[in-house]
């Protein structure tokens, strides 16, 4: 049976974007498997004028090769766009767009395999037995070998542990699109959370309020609404010079210091912040707006009766609980990773911090040989706000790439920070 130099399990951007990366290089055969049909990328936050916070060159590609015709530019230029992006003089893509833009590139591609459902990995070899495979196994019964796997699985939505058993028809905001209209049906509807999804769907839903007339909440456990902070040497922290000092710290350190940047990248648009209250003052000329923003309030308990959500919330600076009813609710609690289910058989392979959760090497490696199994994001306990950062994507592949080859095909940036992050 054929061996592969790697598998890619999943296709978000990340593992996309290593798919047109190593499409030219002759020396890596490669093969990605997904379990969905097409590609998808949060199409349920597809709102009107929603776009991406980071720029257009942080592309599938262009950070590591800016001549590789995956390009969004290209994509543009392709779809007969380039012109009229440029006459907009934004550098943020619409969301839309940029999903548009993957499944472009991931129809020019020969590696890709859709509707394929990886259900066990299992290893053949010596544990480092360098000319050992990984056999990974799907639905349909196929299988395919691999020297190297990269894991793209991604991060599915987290549900509170206080509604990890609440009935009716509450949603997560990866679902909002499709469910807006029963929504604002509703008389009454709840939004839990602080980022950047939360302040899109509460300004989207603001907007319509005096149309269909529901009373809506915005509860968030942050003392405030924060912003995200995109200044310019604060963005020098997704550079290899800051992966390289926020990796070698100690654990328990790397962890403190990944709840302490959250607004550094689940923060919210400043210019959507303003919008938000530039349209409360316009609604609020005409009369009280149905509306509430509470800060500091971290939900407890919830439970679901009669059609109607009562959350037991706590102001946790006043140390005091109050509750709250509604009859919609919407949960903007982001995403968390789970381990998937099918590497179960080689997690005796796989190494884990003292927190449990996988111990990945600088070079993105989580496997006991530091050069087996590589993870996709799901790393800002090890390498920070790098993780989910789409611009450092391409750096993360051009590594990965480097590693199945043994050289170094995208020259990888070692040096671009104009300040020292350590002693």
């Amino acid at each position: 049976m054929k061996v592969h130099d790697f598998i890619g399990i999943g296709l978000g951007p990340f593992n996309l974007g290593l798919a047109c990366l190593t499409e030219p290089i002759d020396e890596l055969d490669g093969v990605f498997l997904e379990s969905k049909p097409d590609f998808e990328w949060h199409s349920g936050m597809f709102l009107e004028g929603a776009h991406l916070q980071t720029p257009f060159m942080s592309d599938l590609v262009t950070l590591a090769d800016p001549t590789s015709p995956y390009s969004f530019l290209n994509y543009l230029k392709e779809s007969g766009r380039l012109y009229s992006f440029y006459i907009r003089e934004n550098f943020y893509p619409l969301r839309v767009e940029y999903d548009d833009y993957c499944r472009w590139a991931a129809s020019k591609l020969s590696s890709i395999r859709f509707g394929t459902t990886v259900t066990e990995v299992t290893y053949e070899g010596g544990m480092d037995d360098a000319s050992g495979v990984y056999v990974v196994r799907t639905a349909a019964g196929d299988e395919y070998r691999a020297r190297h796997l990269v894991l793209g699985t991604g991060t599915p939505p987290y549900i509170p542990e206080a509604c990890a058993r609440l009935g009716g028809d509450f949603i997560h905001n990866s679902r909002y699109r499709q469910h807006k209209r029963e929504l604002q049906g509703k008389k009454s509807i709840t939004l839990v959370g602080s980022g950047q999804s939360a302040a899109e769907i509460y300004y989207d839903l603001l907007s319509e309020i005096d149309v269909h007339g529901y009373r809506l909440n915005w509860v968030t456990r942050s003392p405030r609404f924060f912003p995200l902070e995109y200044t310019k040497l604060t963005l020098e922290m997704t550079s290899p010079e800051y992966i390289d000092y926020f990796h070698g710290l100690p654990e328990r350190t790397r962890y403190r210091l990944q709840a302490e940047q959250k607004n550094l990248f689940k923060g919210i648009d400043g210019e959507l912040i303003d919008s938000i209250f530039d349209l409360l003052y316009q609604k609020n000329l005409g009369g009280p707006v149905p509306t509430r923003l509470l800060t500091n309030s971290a939900l407890h308990t919830a439970r679901h009766e009669n059609g109607t959500y009562t959350l037991g919330l706590r102001q946790e600076e006043q140390e005091t609980d109050y509750e709250l009813q509604s009859e919609g609710l919407i949960l903007a609690t982001g995403y968390r990773y789970v381990e998937p289910a099918f590497l179960r058989p080689v997690r005796d392979r796989i190494r884990y911090d003292e927190h449990g959760n996988h111990d990945v090497a600088r070079n993105y490696a989580i496997d006991s040989t530091g050069r087996g199994i590589f993870l996709q994001n799901a790393g800002v306990h090890t390498h920070s706000i790098t993780s989910p950062d789409l611009g450092m994507g391409p750096y993360r592949n051009a590594c990965i790439i480097r590693e199945l080859l043994g050289t170094e095909y995208y020259p990888v940036e070692k040096s671009i920070a104009f300040q020292e992050f350590a002693v």
